[in-house]
């Protein structure tokens, strides 16, 4: 019977990484969390009228990252 391989753990895949990679990933991270915060206080804060389209759509389109909340910044809102 052949020995089952393993899948590799978090930390291990984390390992593998270049130094390179690893801080294009905490850079990515940052900007999807900055990204995400930033339009989700926007939509509380911004009334209805001027949002385009129903803020409920928007709320779920945040969840869709990285691309929701850019696409909320740049077309969701008005003036």
């Amino acid at each position: 019977m052949a020995a089952r391989k393993s899948k590799p753990t978090a930390r291990q895949r984390w390992d593998a990484m270049s130094t390179w990679q690893r801080v294009g990933m905490v850079g990515l991270a940052a900007y999807e969390i900055v990204t995400t915060t930033r339009a989700a206080v926007d939509l509380v804060r911004r009334p209805g009228d001027q949002v385009r389209g129903p803020k409920l759509l928007w709320w779920l389109g945040l969840s869709v990252q990285p691309f929701g909340p850019v696409a909320y910044l740049r077309w969701g809102r008005r003036g």
